[in-house]
């Protein structure tokens, strides 16, 4: 019995952690911040519990920037038509979403458009996300 009570009380531990970890869209990012930029793809991380891309993007003063954007879980990404190799390093993309309150250069994706017009929404978890 003490065996069974100590599983319970890891896991719900276990449990209770992960939770914590996993954050709100509000908690971070701000919905009266959108943003849209273009650049280049530099990386794509599918990782749990969000995947990521990031993008470089030249401002006005010719200064690149290098651009992080939280999507939705792989999974989520998967089933809403994603490939791993659906945004190659090099591609140059669209993409916009909601700034971080940080004021960094992160964001929340909504979506992602391809240089022959495709548009790959990003599963996550901002205001009105298209989940196909």
């Amino acid at each position: 019995m003490r065996k069974m009570l100590a599983l319970v009380a890891i896991t719900l531990t276990l449990a209770v952690a992960q939770l914590a970890a996993h954050h709100a869209f509000a908690a971070e990012f701000d919905v009266n911040q959108p943003v849209k930029v273009h650049g280049t793809v530099t990386k794509v991380e599918f990782v749990n519990p969000h995947a990521w891309i990031y993008v470089d993007v030249k401002g006005a003063d010719g200064k690149v920037v290098n651009w992080h954007f939280e999507l939705g879980p792989p999974n989520a990404l998967f089933r809403l038509g994603w490939k791993k190799d659906a945004v190659p390093n090099g591609t140059e993309v669209d993409i916009s979403g909601f700034r971080a309150k940080s004021g960094e250069a992160v964001a929340n994706g909504r979506s992602i458009t391809l240089p022959d017009g495709r548009e790959l929404f990003s599963g996550g978890s901002g205001p009105g996300e298209n989940k196909q």
